[in-house]
């Protein structure tokens, strides 16, 4: 259980970075053209923090499941 609630410790974590990094990425959007160079490297921080929410969010579900199967 204690693997568990790190798993969702990490996810919770992660998501608080996608959700900064998907709000930068809006930012960035409502200024443009003003940084438009940025866009790129903003865009490629929202998608690796998301890609890596989606593995922890998946690792989660796999421990959640898991645990059920052995109550």
């Amino acid at each position: 259980m204690a693997e568990l609630d790190q798993l969702k410790t990490e996810a919770r974590k992660l998501n608080a970075k996608a959700t900064q990094a998907k709000m930068d990425l809006h930012d960035l959007s409502e200024d443009l053209p003003t940084n438009w160079e940025r866009i790129l490297a903003v865009a490629q921080v929202a998608h690796d923090a998301h890609a890596a929410l989606m593995a922890a969010r998946a690792r989660v579900a796999e421990a959640e499941a898991a645990a059920s199967a052995k109550a």
